[in-house]
């Protein structure tokens, strides 16, 4: 190869890795009321742009294959599908009713979305990136968060106005049981050892600890008022947990199930995402407008970046592992 050409080839693969190094600092939230995508600067914070998406987009997660971030429009009806690296929309999927919370099976086999605002759970069979409708199940009322076994065969719907947790059969949709909780139960996460589900009992100070086996609940660990949302550490031991009216977060020790420690947090914190080396922890705070950018290390916020009316779900690429 000619020397001008290799330095031609050259200078357009850096520049190439340059932009998809650039694009892996996207910062992904979800403004709710005001219906926008906002993308920021993950190194900078600054504001990279917004764009409109169906009303009250909620909740978003990665596909299996990383390929597509998808953004759940609830008021709106339909999943957007972002480029997780860019944040630009990929393609949309109309007709999905009222999807608020949505996870994938770890088979990869089943998309679950919960419809809080219809009172129903839908599960889809989940193939080739296509979804196909496989169990529609009314569940009252407000079923609202998601987690699965280890094993891909149930789902478990925290049910936020019925005080209750249900396990639902995600091969034939039978609902298996229904167990009463505290007040408002939110987020819901299983054990890395898949023994336990943590309920984050919003309307007290607990997270409530499920043994989802026996259909018991075993223990309460304190944390602070509101307690909502969680997030993984990454290091298959400890989570987060947002306290949205205490404005704190906890960390619990999942091997012990104790509160090992606390960070405050203004303004309402609630969804979370953590960097790939578990250094830095972003948090939308709901009540005030903003982001908190948040040391690990020192617990403490380093910064607060304005974004839209009511933020909640947040995303980044070079993130942290989920367990």
């Amino acid at each position: 190869m000619p020397r001008r050409l290799s330095k031609l080839v050259l200078s357009a693969f850096c520049s190439l890795f340059a932009v998809q190094a650039a694009d892996a600092n996207v910062v992904v939230v979800l403004n709710s009321r005001d219906a926008t995508v906002q993308l920021l600067d993950q190194a900078t914070g600054a504001d990279n742009g917004t764009f409109a998406v169906g009303k009250e987009p909620h909740h978003l997660m990665a596909t299996p294959d990383n390929k597509s971030l998808i953004v759940a429009s609830s008021v709106g009806n339909e999943l957007i599908f972002l480029d997780p690296l860019s944040g630009k929309v990929q393609r949309r999927l109309p007709d999905v009713l009222d999807p608020y919370q949505i996870g994938f099976s770890p088979d990869q086999k089943y998309f679950v979305a919960t419809a809080l605002r219809l009172d129903r759970v839908d599960i889809y069979k989940y193939e080739n990136n296509n979804l196909a409708l496989s169990h529609r199940i009314p569940m009252p009322r407000m079923p609202s968060h998601i987690a699965f076994d280890a094993g891909s065969t149930t789902a478990f719907i925290t049910r936020q106005d019925s005080d209750q947790v249900s396990a639902i059969d995600l091969k034939s949709g039978a609902i298996k049981w229904t167990l009463p909780v505290g007040r408002l139960p939110a987020g819901i996460v299983m054990t890395p050892d898949d023994k336990y589900l943590l309920v984050g009992i919003m309307g007290e100070d607990y997270v409530d600890v499920i043994d989802w086996r026996t259909q018991k609940s075993v223990k309460h660990i304190k944390t602070g008022k509101g307690a909502h949302n969680f997030r993984a550490v990454g290091d298959k031991r400890h989570v987060f947990v947002s306290n949205r009216v205490q404005n704190s977060i906890n960390i619990i020790d999942q091997n012990t199930l104790e509160n090992v420690g606390m960070i405050p947090v203004p303004g309402g914190p609630d969804c979370m995402e953590l960097t790939d080396d578990g250094k830095t922890l972003w948090v939308t705070l709901r009540w005030i407008k903003k982001v908190a950018v948040i040391d690990v290390a020192s617990r403490k916020v380093l910064k607060l970046i304005p974004v839209g009316r009511s933020p909640h779900g947040v995303f980044f690429a070079n993130s942290a592992p989920r367990l």
